[in-house]
């Protein structure tokens, strides 16, 4: 995963939200059919994505898609 783009695409395929790259600076409330179990689902597809385990509480922090691809690739770096 290398752009957020990327993180769209992962939404749209896995999770099945239609999400595009507009959405990732939206407040996570304003993302259309978000929820938390959504959150936890992209959690664990990151974390398979990377190969790295991903921050919980960072992504609890994070308040946009952007924020979470930014935890994401911060782990992978890691």
């Amino acid at each position: 995963m290398n752009t957020v783009d990327d993180l769209m695409t992962i939404i749209r395929d896995e999770i099945g939200l239609p999400v595009t790259s507009a959405d990732a600076q939206l407040p996570l409330t304003d993302v259309v059919g978000w929820d938390s179990v959504h959150l936890l689902a992209l959690c664990v597809i990151l974390e398979r994505e990377t190969a790295q385990p991903i921050s919980l509480p960072e992504v609890l922090e994070a308040s946009t898609l952007q924020e979470i691809f930014d935890v994401a690739v911060g782990a992978e770096r890691a």
